[in-house]
C-alpha cells in the first residue's frame, strides 16, 4: 500500500484525483469512508474527477453512467466496470493498493 493523501484533503462527498505509479487515482470521500478509483471511464476514457457522487455511486460526467464505488459495476451498462482498489486508513494517511483491485 503507498500514501495517496490526508483524509482532510478530500471533502465530504468530494473527490481529490492523485497521480500513483504513474497512475491517475480518484479518492472519494463519502461521510468518512474512502474510495479509490481510476480517474477514467472505462466506456470512452473520460476523466471521472469532475462526475457526480451519489447515493454509493460516481456518475461519469460525459455520458452519467454510474459506478458502484464499492464494486466498480456499472449500473447502467454491465458492459463496462471501474476498477476499484482496496483502501486503509492509518490515522490520517489514506494508503492505496494499487496491485490489486476489488474487481479480480
Amino acid at each position: 500500500m503507498i500514501f495517496a493523501a490526508k483524509v482532510s484533503e478530500v471533502p465530504n462527498f468530494g473527490k481529490k484525483a492523485v497521480t500513483l505509479e504513474g497512475r491517475e487515482i480518484l479518492l472519494v470521500n463519502i461521510k468518512g469512508e474512502i474510495f479509490a478509483c481510476e480517474n477514467e471511464c472505462p466506456h470512452q476514457g473520460s476523466p471521472l474527477n469532475a462526475g457526480i457522487v451519489k447515493d454509493g455511486h460516481l456518475s461519469c460526467p460525459r455520458h452519467g453512467y454510474r459506478f458502484d464505488l464499492k464494486s466498480g459495476h456499472c449500473k447502467d451498462n454491465g458492459e463496462f466496470t471501474l476498477k476499484i482498489f482496496p483502501v486503509k486508513l492509518l490515522g490520517e494517511e489514506i494508503m492505496v493498493d494499487l496491485g490489486q483491485d476489488n474487481n479480480s
